[in-house]
């Protein structure tokens, strides 16, 4: 007679803080994008933190080749992506050697049993196995054969290679974090539909992945609770999924509309703030004009061009970047030239860690030019913020006829949160002003900046 399974329980929670974790290639940024995106659909409030390795290529199986996806969600407003994660689904030795200091006591680990071999324990520093030497006995571990498991899943797919099979892992892992959270599959299948549309045995390997998953969670005895969040009470309105990037490139489209005016933005690609160049290329429709210079001066020279042309102009870089902008923000100072420069800072000095995070550009922003050339230095508060700050910035700048700098930084940029969709109607008008003589205005004296 077959065993009789243990009753599911469920538990309802106010908020959880999940990271997905595994190398570079095994596709947890889109894992906890997808994820985000279901909690966002069910009302949840939500904060992420994408991490990605900050080496050009490391090694596969590293520590330092580690790529993470943090998502924190809950029935209640949350400022943060979370300090400790409650969850943490890693995919291989590294993933878990990496995230291990930083999950609460007690959390819960679920671990693809199958990438941890001799060769890829040694690859990540580890003397003996963590799952069998005692490291993880303050925590409820979850032993899941991920690749083999996902591999009986899809095996009678045609078409693909074992290296193709075992890249739709990820989503048995996001099918099973599905079930253990109540969270559907619909919205993640819609996406697939679309994504791999022209690709057939792709669309199906990755849909039956993420079902395997799903249904390893209903049947396998090892899950015994459910979890519950409700829906946050929000203000209502209509909302959408918006990272800080996003939200910048709205806010600078959205100032120049209300000016009447073509945004030009001119830029040189750098991480963390090329997705705002990425975004604003898809928005031609609305008087939107990109450049992509081939170095930082050249980008800054443009902007300097656009904003003399009669342009609302505007360019983005990161901390080097800002430094070799200094001299053409200069010039922009000495000619009363409006235009909105963003900061999204990195961490370190020199080029830095491009994919890591600082705010330690503010002294640059302030004083990094020679000679006397202030400027107004605004910093947003949270990714949704990205777009009024955005606004501001303009509404500064053609006020004082000015430059203005705007600090955002490498979390804001790429972590995303709810954004409430704002009435056109609520926004006032940006009027600019143009001098034309030296003389009396408004009872003051004209004094252009030479």
């Amino acid at each position: 007679m077959a065993e009789k399974l243990k009753p599911v329980h469920v538990e309802e929670i106010e908020e959880v803080v999940i990271r997905f974790a595994g190398d570079s290639g095994d596709g947890m940024q889109l894992t906890g994008t997808q994820f985000t995106n279901t909690a966002a659909i069910l009302g949840n409030d939500i904060s992420t933190l994408p991490d990605y390795p900050a080496e050009i290529r490391a090694p596969a199986g590293t520590p330092a080749g580690v790529s993470g996806f943090q998502v924190h969600m809950a029935n209640q407003d949350i400022f943060t992506p979370g300090d400790d994660p409650h969850v943490l689904v890693a995919m291989n030795p590294a993933a878990l050697k990496a995230s291990l200091p930083d999950m609460t006591p007690g959390g819960t680990i679920i671990v693809n049993t199958d990438e941890f071999t001799a060769g890829n324990l040694r690859k990540a520093d580890y003397e003996s196995n963590p799952l069998e030497d005692g490291t993880l006995k303050n925590f409820s571990v979850h032993k899941v054969p991920i690749t083999t498991l996902n591999r009986h899943a899809v095996e009678e797919i045609e078409g693909l290679s074992t290296k193709e099979v075992d890249r739709s892992r990820n989503f048995f892992a996001l099918g099973l974090t599905f079930w253990i959270y109540d969270r559907p599959l619909e919205n993640t299948l819609a996406w697939l539909e679309e994504k791999f549309a022209k690709k057939p045995p792709v669309l199906q390997a990755n849909r039956r992945a993420l079902e395997a998953g799903y249904h390893f969670g209903d049947t396998a005895e090892a899950f015994s609770t459910r979890y519950k969040i409700a829906p946050a009470e929000l203000p209502a309105g209509n909302y959408r999924k918006v990272t800080g990037n996003e939200a910048a490139a709205l806010g600078l489209v959205t100032a120049a509309q209300l000016a009447g005016k073509p945004l030009v933005y001119c830029t040189y690609p750098i991480t963390p703030a090329t997705d705002i160049l990425h975004f604003l290329a898809g928005l031609k429709n609305y008087d939107v004009r990109t450049f992509q210079a081939e170095d930082e001066i050249a980008a800054m020279g443009a902007t300097v061009g656009a904003a003399f042309g009669g342009a609302f102009a505007a360019t983005g870089t990161s901390g080097p970047g800002l430094a070799l902008k200094s001299e053409a923000i200069n010039l922009a100072v000495a000619l009363e030239l409006p235009m909105v420069i963003v900061d999204v800072q990195r961490g370190g000095p020199s080029t830095g860690m491009p994919t890591k995070p600082e705010q330690s550009d503010l002294l640059q922003a302030m004083f990094g030019r020679n000679g006397e050339s202030p400027i107004p230095v605004l910093a947003p508060q949270s990714p949704a913020d990205c777009f009024q700050t955005a606004i501001d910035a303009f509404r500064i700048a053609v006020r004082i006829m000015s430059p203005v700098l705007v600090l955002s930084d490498g979390y804001l940029g790429n972590s995303a949160e709810p954004w409430a969709l704002p009435d056109p109607d609520d926004f006032e008008q940006i009027v600019v002003t143009h001098p034309t003589a030296a003389g009396e205005q408004n009872g003051h004296e004209f004094m252009p900046y030479g």
